[in-house]
């Protein structure tokens, strides 16, 4: 995305996690007095018999306590099809994920769970992933989730709505930062700040962000409306991280293993997903789902060309980065074991004849380079960051370069092995992106030829483009179009989440925006759709 720096613009145990209570947000409630059923229920890892059920319970003792869940196919539980148990405690922070069995494929249960004493959590309702021939299918994706700077109305709006089979969120599920710093106090809205106020380094504060944002009532109501496939991108630990650090950690903040360790338990405690770094989902014979992680397993280091401007000769630098160390080989998104099992899965899926294959990743792959003319887009009084920023980009541009490093933009060798060998495959890929807070719509290429699709969602409430230039959006987005051959539309400032629907022989993606995010209502409209046929790799 366009904004500059993320820094610029801008305990240990569970202490603290009762403080948010089921109805709505409670920022400044006692922290050690809350019990029972703090977070309401969550849903995820589907599969056509089998499903991950979440919730969290402290019991009034504040010690351990076992959990039983049930699955009915009605709302009174008159007959319950299905249970499991778990024991949970402060070592999970006393969150539960039991993971049922024995379920009928494309079916709604409804589910609680049942705590020692009796009580009840709320219910929720979820849905199996359909087995054989299936006519239609819709997903809702989301990333980019940042509290402070309004509400939370494309989940609200996705929630309110009948026809959604599965949610998925690419990452930026919350943001790290101390109160403050992302965005700064004059941008935040009232009753949206989170905590804990300090930036998250351990365990606790990991801990404490998640239960914040995951009492926010609009949250809650996905969650407890349908299973959800969730993947971590860069925030859910800090800011442009990568296997051995991040930029938003620095050398006095501790050692980044121990963070990025805390970041992955709490994720893993929060969150309804299983302890699989990546996963394939089955949508009866019509999809294959993957799930992917691209940020702290193996990731390697983003480029830095910012030193490239400094040199006595800067267009001969990046020249000689463009024909080198961009190009290396060994730079990597996924690293060798889940490449290797990525392409093994998609083998798998178009053998089997799924009539398509839909990746999520965590970042942008469509190729975007800075327009020549995007200097005046920017106010006359504009940072000498700002400017700084737009003359780097129109300047790598010039050699072919993106302006974004941190995307598929600084990994080509690994986007031209993946996208190559979606081509050998003669896979119908569709790839959902997040992180750049925008909405785009790329005709994937690869060799001069049609490689897939990629629909890249705009975020739930981060900004976009529109945060840092004067320009009218419908002109930055015409200019960002004529400048990339790839991209085929795009919206630089509206918030919103995206639809798709999948049947055998199309795919539709609607861009849904929402009226506002600071206020709370569910208010929203279709900005644009597109439609893929099988066989093309192509929008029409």
């Amino acid at each position: 995305m366009l904004a500059l720096d993320r820094r610029s613009f801008l305990l240990t145990g569970s202490l603290g996690l009762g403080a948010f209570a089921v109805p709505g947000f409670a920022q400044n409630a006692n922290v050690t007095t809350v019990r029972g059923f703090t977070h309401s229920v969550a849903s995820g890892e589907p599969g056509s018999d089998t499903m991950l059920l979440w919730t969290r319970y402290v019991p009034a003792s504040g010690d351990s306590a076992e959990l039983r869940v049930e699955l009915s196919e009605t709302p009174d539980f008159a007959r319950v099809v299905s249970s499991g148990s778990q024991i949970t405690g402060a070592w999970r922070d006393f969150t539960t994920k039991i993971t049922v069995d024995g379920l009928t494929p494309n079916t709604r249960y409804h589910f609680r769970f049942v705590a020692p004493d009796g009580s009840f959590s709320p219910v929720g309702t979820t849905k199996t992933l359909p087995q054989g021939p299936v006519d239609r299918f819709r997903t809702a994706t989301f990333s980019c989730s940042n509290m402070p700077y309004g509400f939370f109305n494309a989940y609200a709006h996705a929630a309110a709505r009948d026809d959604v089979d599965l949610a998925i969120h690419l990452g930026d599920y919350f943001y790290e930062y101390k109160t403050g710093d992302y965005p700064a106090a004059r941008d935040q809205v009232a009753g949206r700040v989170p905590l804990p106020a300090n930036e998250l380094l351990h365990l606790a504060d990991y801990r404490i962000r998640y239960a914040s944002y995951r009492s926010d009532p609009d949250l809650q109501r996905l969650h407890q409306k349908v299973p959800m496939i969730v993947q971590w991108d860069d925030h859910e630990s800090a800011n442009d991280s990568w296997e051995g650090g991040a930029e938003n950690h620095q050398a006095d903040e501790g050692d980044w293993n121990a963070r990025r360790a805390a970041s992955i338990q709490a994720y893993r405690e929060w969150m309804p997903v299983s302890d699989e770094p990546w996963k394939a989902y089955e949508i009866g014979t019509l999809a294959t789902l993957f799930r992917t992680e691209t940020r702290l397993l193996a990731r390697t280091k983003q480029p830095d060309v910012a030193p490239l401007f400094k040199a006595a000769d800067p267009a001969a630098a990046l020249k000689a980065f463009r024909d080198g160390a961009w190009m290396d080989p060994g730079v990597t998104m996924m690293g060798s074991q889940q490449e290797s099992w990525l392409a093994h899965a998609m083998a798998q899926s178009t053998r089997a004849g799924q009539r398509w294959q839909v990746v999520g990743f965590g970042t942008i792959m469509g190729q975007t380079v800075m327009p020549q003319d995007a200097t005046a887009w920017l106010a006359p009084d504009a940072s000498a960051r700002a400017k700084n920023y737009i003359l780097a980009g129109v300047g790598a541009a010039k050699l072919g370069l993106p302006f974004n490093y941190d995307s598929w933009g600084g990994y080509p060798a690994a986007r031209a092995r993946f996208l190559r060998g979606a081509q050998r495959l003669g896979a119908n890929l569709i790839v959902l992106s997040g992180d750049s807070h925008n909405a785009w719509a790329y005709d994937l290429a690869q060799d001069g030829k049609p490689a897939g699709v990629e629909l890249a969602g705009h975020s739930v409430s981060s900004p976009g483009y529109e945060a840092a230039t004067a320009t009218d959006p419908k002109v930055i987005a015409a200019t960002l179009v004529r400048g990339n051959p790839e991209l085929k539309w795009c919206d630089t400032s509206r918030r919103g989440y995206m639809a798709m629907t999948l049947t055998p022989d199309r795919a539709t993606n609607d861009w849904i925006m929402v009226d506002t995010i600071k206020t709370s209502t569910p208010a929203a409209n279709i900005g644009h759709s597109t439609t893929i046929q099988r066989g093309r790799n192509v929008m029409v």
